[in-house]
């Protein structure tokens, strides 16, 4: 009996040859040079070197730093070179007092018969002020004065003096020229004026004098600085006739306060 041969279920491969024989793979493709290049470097990004840089806000602490250093330093110069100045010279503000007060003239008159009504003011006065200089090595010179007499804040007059200079240790009397023309008064001021003369004490005053002074240290002259005396506790009553009154001056006192001007206010 003669056998049949059958062929085989499972398809031949693409690759194999006749015969049963297996064929060569086929070749890769070519690499591209333009897309890689063995001998070509990596690429690596540089990073950018900054030299150092300072912010806005450090430049700004360190200038305030050193502005707050210089201005402590003049501070301390300033201190102390006042401590070696106040420890040489002992300086002391100078010493006022009212000797004499005179009424010479005191007129008021209303403006109609009405109590209550304004009325017209004419007022003189004569005063001796006596003031001393209580340092050894300190001259105080003082620029023309400015004087008035008041009498609960109403002007009854105004004056003046010249200017002068007060040596070490000095001892001078002021006669200010104080004298008011005819001024215009309104009822309150009137009726307060007419009230205080009806006392038994007298027209309570105050005396007031304006001016600027410099002292002199050895070689060294300060700035001109404002001060004011005012001198309280002054009873006076109406001169009798061509007669002048004099004053009670027994309870004044007298103040010297210094007057700063910072632009328009005065302190």
């Amino acid at each position: 009996m003669t056998d049949r041969v059958y062929p085989s279920s499972k398809p031949t491969s693409a690759g194999a040859a006749p015969g049963g024989a297996t064929a060569p793979a086929a070749a890769a493709p070519p690499a591209k040079s333009h897309l890689y290049n063995p001998t070509r470097p990596a690429y690596r990004p540089q990073s950018r070197r900054r030299g150092p840089r300072r912010s806005c806000r450090s430049v700004f602490c360190c200038c305030f730093f050193w502005f707050l250093i210089v201005l402590l330093l003049l501070i301390l110069l300033a201190a102390t070179a006042g401590a070696a100045l106040w420890v040489f010279y002992r300086p002391h503000s100078p010493t006022f007092s009212v000797s004499t007060f005179k009424t010479t003239k005191f007129n008021l008159s209303a403006s109609s018969a009405d109590a209550t009504s304004s009325g017209h003011l004419s007022a003189a006065f004569n005063v001796t002020v006596a003031t001393r200089n209580p340092n050894k090595k300190i001259t105080i010179f003082y620029d023309p004065f400015t004087v008035s007499v008041s009498s609960n804040d109403v002007i009854l007059a105004n004056g003046s003096y010249p200017a002068f200079a007060s040596s070490p240790k000095d001892f001078t009397a002021l006669k200010p020229t104080i004298s008011g023309q005819s001024r215009d008064l309104d009822a309150d001021s009137v009726t307060s004026l007419r009230s205080d003369l009806k006392k038994k004490s007298g027209l309570p005053l105050e005396f007031r004098m304006d001016t600027k002074v410099k002292i002199k240290m050895g070689g060294f002259k300060s700035s001109k600085v404002g001060i004011r005396v005012t001198c309280n506790g002054i009873q006076a009553g109406l001169p009798k006739g061509k007669s002048p009154t004099v004053a009670s001056t027994s309870n004044s006192k007298c103040e010297v306060d210094l007057r700063i001007k910072i632009w328009k206010w005065t302190f």
